[in-house]
């Protein structure tokens, strides 16, 4: 890999990781309100949804699911749900915004990471990633040549 594929790579996944989303929201809110171990967990389970998601692509999986118009949209689909389940999980909680953790149910670090997870896996943005942006860069080397 030539090093301008390598900053080319290193700078997109920076924009990705850093532009705002539900992941990053949800790691900050579990950081202030109940502590670093608890943003930790989340991000744990983040992480290994992008093992995931990196083991899939790996595999070839990703290619197949690319060239399969049916498999990617029900995947489009799932996140889109998921991203929903998200909207309405916080529209019903009818609650007040309020920077301390007083009064805010705590979850276990399990059920933080198992939440981390599924967000990474069913997210549309990380899915999108893995399946067009990340695989340009793996064979760049086979268009260049």
């Amino acid at each position: 890999m030539n090093i301008e594929i390598l900053i080319s790579f290193v700078f997109a996944t920076a924009a990705l990781a850093i532009s705002p989303g539900p992941d990053n929201i949800y790691v900050l809110t579990q950081s202030v309100t109940n502590g670093k171990k608890f943003g930790l967990a989340t991000t744990a389970g983040l992480i290994t949804g992008c093992i995931i998601h990196t083991t899939l692509l790996a595999f070839g999986v990703s290619a197949l699911i690319k060239e399969n118009e049916s498999i990617f949209l029900i995947i489009k689909i799932l996140g889109a749900a998921y991203l929903l389940y998200l909207a309405y999980q916080v529209y019903k909680l009818d609650a007040k915004i309020q920077f301390s953790a007083e009064g805010v149910p705590q979850k276990s670090l399990k059920a933080l990471f198992v939440q981390g997870f599924i967000m990474n896996v069913l997210n549309p943005k990380v899915t999108l990633f893995f399946l067009a942006l990340f695989p340009g860069f793996l064979f760049s080397e086979d268009l260049s040549t």
